[in-house]
């Protein structure tokens, strides 16, 4: 008889930055959560460095961005195409910069969080099969053990078991094939934090673990060999020299592995009760440092709408809204990382030369720089529906980190201060608070410093839900609060 574990309201597939994310979401709002992680041990792999300033502005929402930016490096500047450069100074956000830090110091953070939250990690937990039905998913372990819950979540990365399991297409292209890696000392550490240079040939790629190692991508169009091929450190050295001038003194490496780089979609991000997010449910080159970025955006979409459903103050097609606001942005993270990729690995110095010139025309050119501004760092990515009859402006918009009245008291000096609770947060004057008292336990009112603009309710992950500017009456914000943050009793 096969054994059980303890049955869960939600089973999330992995324990990578989406899972941990997820996790941490989900036990927040007290919903019991048990995360199944394939690998035994905590492990020091990381292809992922840059933490984007929507992600910081995020896990700000849920304190826990001072931890993270206290491990890495701030780099205020982007280089594209040799002498290209994108300022990341000039973003509208607390984190104008990209840090640098090694993927485990993000999952370490999560993690930390998801267990003190209540989530269960299993370790050792390798899936093999998933079932659903009408009430719920059961999961199925290699060993034999089963789990099951309301619902489940696939974070398991590119070769997901659970979108295999739903019997998934994932289409898409490869777009580099033979990607060395090498974790090394350099004698003679690069000027910049993040060093990258391309000759048609051959690129090369540095970037620092912060504690003397660093990680180097390098890759050799002429040398193209299977993942599972050895590596040379010789070879590794050889495209340093022809990528950067320099194989920047590296000594003996720690670590050698290959690996390539696909582009691909899952065409739904749910299926029934099932739930793709991440790298299972896409995945993209490395160009750019979307890709933990984008799986991390995803968890906090989708978790705050699981936990409202399962909490029975929100039906279940709010549920189909994760897919239609995040299929769109992996879409785009696609696109923007495949060109980027593409313009790195042009073969002619012609070529090359005609890419960097037209990429600093572009970056000079105000609505162009901040368009690739946005999408790079993520700030500049929003829900809003393009056309929706009635909607104030800034429905679905990313929510501005606003000084708030009342910080001296010991309340929340700043929005993303106000959202640490992981509920919705009402913005608005105290004029009207009491039209917002029935939803108290799930809605918290804010009022902004000097007390102008427009009323805002701002969801979870900090977008807002709805807004309205004055006069505005009394009912529709109170249709809003029930469509958003469920019905309340009549005599609350």
């Amino acid at each position: 008889m096969a054994a059980f574990l303890e049955d869960t309201d939600v089973i999330v597939v992995g324990a990578g930055p989406t899972g941990l994310t997820l996790a941490g979401e989900l036990a927040a709002a007290g919903v019991r959560t048990t995360v199944l992680e394939r690998r035994g041990e905590e492990s020091n792999l990381t292809r992922a460095f840059a933490v984007h300033a929507r992600t910081l502005e995020l896990l700000d929402a849920r304190g826990l961005a001072d931890e993270l930016i206290a491990t890495g490096t701030r780099v205020r500047h982007i280089r594209f195409a040799d002498a290209a450069r994108l300022d990341l100074g000039r973003l509208p956000s607390r984190f104008p910069y990209v840090l640098v830090t090694p993927q485990y110091n993000v999952e370490r953070v999560l993690r930390q969080r998801a267990e003190k939250a209540g989530a269960r990690l299993v370790t050792g937990a390798e899936v093999c099969d998933v079932a659903q039905d009408a009430s719920g998913v059961e999961v199925r372990l290699a060993d034999g053990r089963t789990v099951r819950a309301s619902y489940a979540v696939g974070a398991d990365g590119v070769r997901s078991r659970v979108r295999q399991a739903l019997g998934l297409p994932f289409p898409g292209v490869s777009v580099v094939r033979s990607m060395m890696l090498a974790d090394v000392r350099l004698a003679e550490p690069p000027g910049e934090v993040l060093t990258a240079g391309a000759v048609g040939d051959c690129f090369a790629f540095t970037a620092p673990f912060g504690d003397g190692w660093y990680r180097v991508f390098a890759w050799d169009r002429h040398d193209q060999r299977p993942d599972d091929a050895p590596v040379d450190p010789a070879q590794v050295r050889d495209v340093l020299r022809r990528a950067l001038g320099s194989d920047l003194g590296m000594g003996e490496p720690r670590w050698l592995s290959r690996f390539h780089s696909d582009e691909r979609q899952v065409p739904r991000y749910r299926t029934g009760r099932v739930f793709l997010a991440g790298d299972a449910a896409h995945t993209h080159s490395p160009a750019g440092g979307q890709g933990m970025n984008t799986g991390i955006q995803d968890a906090f979409n989708l978790g705050w709408k699981l936990a409202a459903v399962l909490a029975g103050r929100a039906p279940d097609a709010l549920l189909d809204t994760y897919h239609g606001e995040r299929h769109p942005v992996g879409k785009l993270v696609l696109r923007s990382s495949g060109a980027l990729v593409r313009m790195v690995l042009l073969r002619t110095a012609p070529q090359r030369a005609a890419r960097t010139l037209a990429v600093r025309a572009a970056l000079a050119f105000g609505p162009t720089a901040r368009k690739v501004l946005g999408t790079v760092s993520g700030a500049g990515i929003d829900y809003r529906r393009r056309g929706s009859r009635g909607a104030h402006p800034l429905t679905g918009a990313r929510a501005v980190d606003v000084a708030l009245d009342g910080a001296g008291s010991g309340g929340p000096g700043r929005l993303y201060e106000a959202l640490r609770e992981g509920t919705f947060v009402l913005l608005g004057p105290a004029t009207r608070a009491d039209v917002a008292a029935p939803w108290a336990d799930r809605v918290r009112w804010v009022t902004p410093a000097g007390g102008a603009g427009p009323v805002a309710l701002v969801r979870p992950d900090g977008y807002v839900a709805w807004a309205a500017s004055a006069p505005f009456a009394a009912g529709e914000l109170r249709r809003a609060l029930t469509r958003w943050c469920g019905p309340v009793a009549e005599n609350r």
